[in-house]
């Protein structure tokens, strides 16, 4: 196995989780916040705005199953990068579009991914890319949310109809192969 990890924001760490453990190659994700001044920070004192953090997930892939590339470019397809600060109903910096690089390769990577998701959207891709710092995990109940919350309200509403395009994409392109 070449197992790397890959730290990335788009809205609701909930969604982006539940996706990102639906995706072959995919070993492990984690949810927690990333990119602010905060050390630390409970999703409590996240969910105000005010730590600079936004929402992220942490995934630990196989490379030789999936590309950091790849991943990416699900990433960028599967949440809208062309808002600012803001996801469906949640709003403000914590639900950013954000993609977070350990090294010059990756920043490479990620803007030339941006580059080639613009063409699915009217409006520009606004997701930040930034150099990764620290992750910091969040509160166990926020972990592996969707599977363990498959019929509380926001996952039936918000998730499961994100999850079933997300499958519906993947079978596609399966299809066209």
């Amino acid at each position: 196995m070449n197992n790397r990890t890959m730290t990335f924001g788009g809205g609701c760490f909930w969604c982006t989780e539940a996706i990102f453990r639906d995706t072959e190659g995919v070993l492990d994700v984690k949810s927690g916040f990333s990119g602010g001044f905060i050390k630390n920070p409970a999703y409590r004192e996240v969910c105000t705005g005010r730590t600079g953090h936004a929402e992220v997930i942490r995934l630990t892939y196989d490379a030789d199953v999936i590309s950091y590339k790849e991943l990416l470019t699900i990433h960028l397809l599967t949440h809208d990068p062309t808002t600012l600060n803001k996801q469906g109903a949640d709003n403000g910096t914590q639900y950013r579009s954000i993609i977070f690089y350990d090294n010059e390769e990756e920043r490479h990577l990620a803007e030339q991914a941006i580059a080639e998701a613009q063409g699915a959207y009217d409006a520009p891709i606004m997701t930040e890319i930034q150099p990764f710092e620290v992750f910091y995990e969040a509160e166990e109940k926020h972990q592996n949310y969707y599977n363990d919350n498959k019929d509380a309200f926001y996952c039936q509403v918000v998730i499961s109809p994100k999850l079933a395009k997300y499958r519906q994409f993947k079978s596609d392109s399966m299809v066209s192969k």
